[in-house]
């Protein structure tokens, strides 16, 4: 239950996600962050004192103003300057190159001895030697891999360290101590000390490394300076070249599922990708892997015998084995991650001496461990089959009585962006708003009072928020999506296609101020996705309102356009609405369109998934919790 008491969340719920009390003033938005807690802590939520600092506004008119308190607000809070430095220190490592103009094999020779080199720098080439890691690749579920062995590892008393990526709001969800994001405090201590010694010693040809090999050798440091007992490292891409293949004896290797994805890089059939996920692979070092399609299984196979290395393939996770307890990370795809997860750790307790103390004598090979169960049943990790019931337009007072004049809007994130990953997204969808209601009116899994009696009024409305990177292919994204969904018996009332909102070339705090999205934005990418799905929905070509041009849409569509039926081309001038979909001017018109649209409607029941790009989820997220 969620109650609220003068402007603070309290509640008695690990997992639950941050809320912001706010207080504002002419020169400076002073904001105080509460940051989820992670499952198996304890039930309080932790936030960071920390987290004070001034926004910039977008009025030109306020500037000097803006500019004044800032100053003001960074000499009360040293650290605070120093994380934003930190965060434009890092935006300088970005990349400039598109991803599609490199090859499987550019700079294949330099990349691992460029990353060893920044090691050696740093004191760290033999101490990373020391961790206890378990190493994960796939192409799908490596990241749920790694979330459920920390989660389990930690239950059973380990000290744990897990590297992530991407990150969804903030860089440091990707450093994880003990289940928590590493603190600003330690962040900031580990970042400076990384760039000052690299930025002094990085000479003789070697400049300062890109972003993620900094942020795979901060990692590192993290790990070795916290003095970790295991170390989950998530490969960032691929596996052979990845910035993470330095450790020469990792405890374990994992293979999560493989499919179709970063072919521009890796490669354009299955046993190629396979090729560079089975790089992580070292010489007589146990490995797992789940069922594969027969092209990557052969690869995966001949690279383990090459390397005398025991593979074992391990079936998905019988709910049987957990007594009822429920997986912390929603989907049925998620019993093939949870399978492999139990394997690694299992081995990981073996091949460091750990296993009696979990599995005591007499313990049969089937059984799982109360403390793997606890781990399976806390993993969380956002932006991945995660439910939130937006609370800005659905609020309480402080008896928690829900007001009856607003309707429901319940957003469904996950970021996939792969055939396969956008199949496993359609089908705990459909199961989560047809088949398990008790999910589809949660609070990111804890239900909050009076929902039965008000989901009894409700009409539902199924809605498609989707974006995804133009590197990837939505001919093949969209039609796989709305097909699984179909065949569930789940159908997308409207479809809206929404610009980016990120950043690609800065990196920005979780504090960072979101964007004004004032300015009007080329929308001739989300023009044909919105082509694509209409072609997908009706099999042919729409009859689209050409006389728009990419950057003309200034407005929204009519609220009752998600309620009544579908109109046709047309509405109010500057739209584009179409049959069953509506192409938006940006993410946060978006987001306060679909509150209005409840707000209006109180018999609305809007279920939103947000998929396609774990960017835009990042960005729904950082929206919602605002």
């Amino acid at each position: 239950m969620l109650v609220y008491a003068k402007g603070f969340l309290k509640c008695g719920a690990p997992g639950v996600p941050f809320f912001f009390d706010k207080r504002n003033s002419f020169l400076t938005n002073t904001k105080r962050g509460f940051h989820s807690l992670p499952s198996g802590t304890g039930d309080c939520v932790y936030f960071n004192n920390n987290l004070r600092y001034s926004t910039k506004s977008i009025e030109v008119v306020e500037k000097a103003a803006i500019e004044m308190g800032s100053k003001e607000a960074k000499a009360e809070n040293p650290a605070l300057s120093s994380y934003d430095d930190a965060m434009e220190a890092l935006s300088t490592l970005i990349s400039r190159r598109n991803r599609g103009d490199r090859t499987p094999t550019s700079g294949s020779r330099d990349k691992l001895e460029q990353v060893i080199a920044y090691l050696k720098i740093l004191d760290l080439e033999d101490k990373i030697q020391e961790l206890k890691v378990i190493h994960v690749a796939g192409t799908k579920g490596k990241g749920s891999t790694c979330v459920f062995s920390e989660a389990i590892l930690r239950n059973c008393g380990f000290r744990t360290g897990m590297f992530t990526s991407p990150h969804l709001i903030d860089v440091r969800e990707r450093f994880r101590i003990d289940g928590l994001d590493i603190s600003e405090e330690k962040f900031l201590q580990y970042f400076w000390e990384c760039w000052k010694l690299l930025k002094e010693k990085a000479v003789d040809g070697l400049t300062m490394p890109p972003l993620f090999q900094f942020l795979t050798v901060l990692a590192f440091k993290i790990f070795v300076c916290e003095k970790v007992d295991v170390a989950v490292i998530e490969v960032g891409l691929g596996g052979k070249l990845d910035s993470t293949n330095v450790i020469r004896k990792p405890v374990v290797c994992g293979i999560a599922s493989l499919g179709m994805d970063h072919m521009d890089i890796l490669g354009n059939t299955l046993a190629d990708i396979a090729f560079h996920k089975a790089g992580i692979f070292k010489p007589q070092i146990p490995a797992f892997t789940v069922p594969q399609l027969s092209e990557a299984m052969e690869v995966l196979q001949k690279t383990a015998n090459n390397l005398e290395v025991p593979l074992e393939v391990v079936a998905p996770l019988d709910l049987k084995m957990l007594d009822g307890v429920a997986l912390g990370l929603s989907g049925d795809h998620q019993l093939v991650n949870a399978g492999l997860a139990v394997s690694l750790s299992r081995c990981w307790l073996q091949r460091t001496g750990n296993l009696e103390k979990i599995f005591p004598n007499g313990t049969k090979e089937t059984e799982i461990p109360v403390a793997f169960c606890r781990g399976l049943a806390t993993a969380r990790l956002h932006g991945r089959a995660q439910v939130v019931h937006d609370v800005v337009s659905d609020p309480q007072d402080s008896s928690g009585s829900t007001e009856s004049s607003c309707g429901d809007l319940i957003f469904y994130l996950d970021g996939a962006h792969s055939p396969e990953s956008m199949d496993a997204c359609g089908r705990w969808f459909s199961a989560a708003v047809t088949g398990n209601k008790s999910l589809s009116t949660a609070v990111n899994g804890y239900r909050r009072n009076g929902e039965y009696s008000r989901d009894f009024h409700r009409v539902s409305r199924q809605i498609l928020l989707f974006n995804c990177m133009e590197v990837r292919d939505p001919q093949v994204l969209l039609p796989k999506l709305v097909t699984t969904c179909a065949s569930s018996g789940t159908h997308f009332s409207r479809a809206l296609f929404v610009p980016s909102m990120s950043t690609y070339n800065k990196v920005i705090s979780g504090a960072a101020a979101i964007p004004s999205d004032t300015r009007r934005k080329d929308l001739t990418w989300q023009f044909r996705l919105q082509r694509l799905w209409e072609k997908s929905i009706q099999g042919t070509d729409a009859a689209l309102d050409h006389t728009l041009k990419p950057d003309g849409i200034t407005t929204l569509p009519p609220h009752d356009f998600l309620c009544g039926d579908a109109p046709h081309c047309g509405g109010p001038a500057g739209t584009q609405v179409v049959t069953s979909s509506a192409v938006m001017p940006s993410l946060p018109l978006t987001i306060n369109w679909l509150r209005d649209c409840v707000r209006r409607n109180p018999s609305l029941k809007l279920e939103v998934l947000v998929t396609g790009s774990l960017h835009l989820v990042g960005d729904v997220l950082r929206l919602l919790k605002r």
